[in-house]
């Protein structure tokens, strides 16, 4: 009851300003007798009387409308640190950081989304990207995240995560297709990781950049082995086993992102170069890495990116274990490697 009287005077009084506005204008050109003149200083007085209240109106809406977007970021903002909540500096013995940038000027809502949870079958991320940004793509993120999360403690394998990701999102669409037919066109990347106690690396991956393994001063892609479709446009194939890439071994480190970090261009039209920001960042600290990664890339873009952007980086700092076959199976790769999905 205290906030629906506490709404009540806000909203009369929105509505008597213009309300008293427009009756003192009424009443002026009814009662007042210089109105009814029609000499020019009589026209000149009417113009002045009309013009300020005009200007009043106008401004008052303004003020209205910023008011309201004012709130509608906030309660973005919230819903955003609420579906992408802060990741701890570190998890089982490897330190994280993660951060966001949004496409949308003045917001921090964007289309991508990730994740870093310990389980018993090792620390599983995820790192996605849907199809557009701002606040039509809360829902779907806010849909796979919460599958994401459930799903990773549930299942064994990998591939049954991946499962289950897919039918959150197909159930998200059906439902939202009931007010938005446009809305089966919508898909989204995802990339899936599963870093085991010994450092082994498997992953799955719908489309989505694979991540870039910081070992020392060197720079490489996790793999170029070739993609499964998104989440969305196709159906996954029946069987989705993990794929093996390696090991994570104590001092190197993981970079997932989106595709936004590479196809940010600067006035000219040239593409970041995320590996040669990386490269001069590898000795830095997780979280310093990230700064020194989206200062670069805002220096390049000289403003805001055309596409949301998100960087997940984590890093073995566990102690050493000696293994036999620490490499084991050497990172795959196909001698025709396809490009990955661009939104």
């Amino acid at each position: 009851m205290i906030r629906i009287r506490g709404r009540v005077p806000r909203r009369v009084l929105a509505l008597g300003l213009p309300t008293a506005w427009g009756a003192v204008a009424i009443t002026y050109k009814m009662a007042c007798p210089l109105a009814q003149q029609t000499g020019f200083e009589a026209r000149l007085a009417t113009s002045a009387v009309f013009f300020a209240v005009g200007t009043g109106l106008i401004l008052h809406v303004r003020k209205a409308l910023v008011r309201e977007l004012r709130q509608i970021r906030q309660v973005a903002g919230a819903a955003q640190s609420a579906l992408l909540r802060p990741l701890p500096p570190r998890i089982d013995g490897l330190d994280i950081a993660a951060a966001q940038l949004s496409a949308d000027r003045g917001a921090s809502v964007g289309g991508d989304l990730y994740e870093v949870v310990a389980t018993e079958h090792g620390v599983r991320a995820v790192m996605g990207d849907v199809r557009g940004h701002g606040l039509a793509a809360i829902g779907t993120a806010a849909a796979v995240l919460g599958s994401f999360r459930e799903a990773v403690h549930d299942e064994a394998e990998l591939g049954c995560v991946l499962r289950r990701l897919e039918r959150a999102h197909a159930r998200h669409l059906r439902e939202r297709a009931r007010t938005e037919p446009a809305v089966a066109e919508e898909f989204v990347t995802v990339l899936l990781l599963e870093i085991r106690e010994d450092g082994a690396l498997y992953a799955l991956n719908c489309g989505h950049p694979w991540p870039y393994l910081l070992s020392g001063p060197r720079v490489d892609p996790l793999t170029r082995a070739d993609p499964l479709p998104p989440l969305g446009p196709f159906p996954l194939p029946p069987h989705l086993p993990a794929l093996p890439c390696g090991h994570l071994l104590p001092g190197e480190t993981l970079v997932l992102h989106t595709d936004g970090a590479e196809d940010a261009r600067d006035a000219h039209g040239r593409f970041f170069s995320l590996p040669a920001a990386l490269e001069k960042a590898a000795d830095q600290t997780p979280q310093s890495l990230l700064g020194s990664v989206f200062t670069a890339l805002l220096r390049h873009v000289t403003g805001t990116p055309a596409d949301d952007i998100a960087l997940l980086v984590l890093r073995n700092d566990r102690p050493l274990k000696r293994t036999s076959g620490a490499r084991g199976t050497a990172r795959p790769a196909t001698s025709h490697p396809q490009p990955t999905t661009h939104l």
